[in-house]
């Protein structure tokens, strides 16, 4: 197949955002944010055997590609708009293509954004970039460098999930014996479907401070602390987890590394002000608050426990660090 035909047959879908005035067939792009907004860029790259198992499934792997940028957007509190995507193939497999085409275009109309171009090249190995495209209202973006003393930090959904999934996926034997095969199925699928917390994001803007979780829990609380300036502290007990991981943690609980360092949550972690009041509906749980009780970026434990030594996710760890 050439790669024009291949562009037209699975990627050249009608826009249907307003905000996209030009999309797939040009050299480039026309999107424009509504009036009095900003707008906002994430970028993102998979490559097979390193951000998701070989094995994956096609649309799985659309549907994770956007979803990842699409959570970026979420931790700025913004709307999105549009997203490239930029395909490298090691072959063209057209079972494969429309598969990925089709969860690639369910999961931009479910979150309502248009794919408005990229780019299609053979690579050695299957690898996958999209740039996300989002608006916000000007001056309220959910920034890292926001947090202030005495903030509550929270978290939406549970944490742990995806880390846990892929030791199912590519270390069965490593699974708890007494795990069932509907846990294995709801980690796997956190694994390769994760949720972007679009509403929470986009109902906080203006709010709070934040970030999204990929590379682990205590990874990105150090983030949003070394940019605000903070330290913490975090109740363990308070982290919010699926009744799989806790069955999981209840067999193996030297597992909680993998769970608080693991990454590829992608739940929004946030500062929020004392006095806001949190709504069901945005899925948070409160484990800790942040001050200025010890050095820039440090985290204390609530009981005075000690805290996992796994800090998170690396992609240039050296191997035995």
């Amino acid at each position: 197949m050439q790669e024009f035909d291949l562009i037209h047959r699975y990627f050249d879908w009608p826009a249907t955002h307003r905000a996209v005035s030009l999309a797939v067939g040009d050299d480039a792009a026309i999107l424009t944010p509504p009036p009095g907004e900003q707008l906002v860029v994430a970028t993102d790259m998979l490559v097979a055997g390193r951000h998701f198992p070989d094995a994956t499934a096609a649309d799985a792997i659309a549907h994770k590609a956007l979803a990842v940028n699409l959570s970026d957007l979420a931790a700025m509190g913004a709307t999105p708009l549009g997203f490239t995507l930029s395909l490298g193939l090691p072959e063209t497999d057209s079972a494969w293509l429309e598969s990925f085409s089709t969860g690639l275009r369910a999961a931009a109309d479910r979150w309502g954004c248009d794919l408005v171009g990229g780019d299609t090249v053979r690579a050695p190995q299957l690898t996958l970039s999209i740039t996300a495209f989002g608006s916000i209202a000007r001056g309220t973006a959910i920034r890292r460098d926001g947090a202030r003393a005495g903030d509550r930090l929270a978290v939406t959904g549970t944490v742990g999930d995806a880390a846990l999934g892929l030791v199912v996926a590519l270390q069965p034997d490593q699974v708890p014996s007494g795990l069932n095969d509907a846990d294995r199925a709801y980690l796997l699928d956190r694994l390769d479907r994760p949720e972007p917390r679009l509403a929470a994001g986009q109902a906080l803007c203006g709010q709070a401070a934040g970030l999204d979780i990929s590379d682990g829990l205590l990874q990105d609380l150090g983030h949003l602390l070394d940019a605000s300036g903070l330290s913490a502290e975090i109740d363990l007990d308070a982290v919010p987890l699926s009744p799989a991981a806790r069955r999981w943690l209840d067999a193996r609980p030297a597992d909680i590394d993998r769970v608080l360092g693991g990454g590829d949550d992608y739940e929004l972690l946030l500062a929020l002000p004392p006095g806001l009041a949190l709504e069901p509906a945005w899925d948070l749980t409160v484990i800790g608050r942040l001050d200025e009780a010890g050095p820039v970026g440090t985290v204390r434990e609530r009981a005075g426990r000690p805290l996992p030594g796994r800090r998170g996710y690396n992609h240039f760890r050296e191997e035995g660090a």
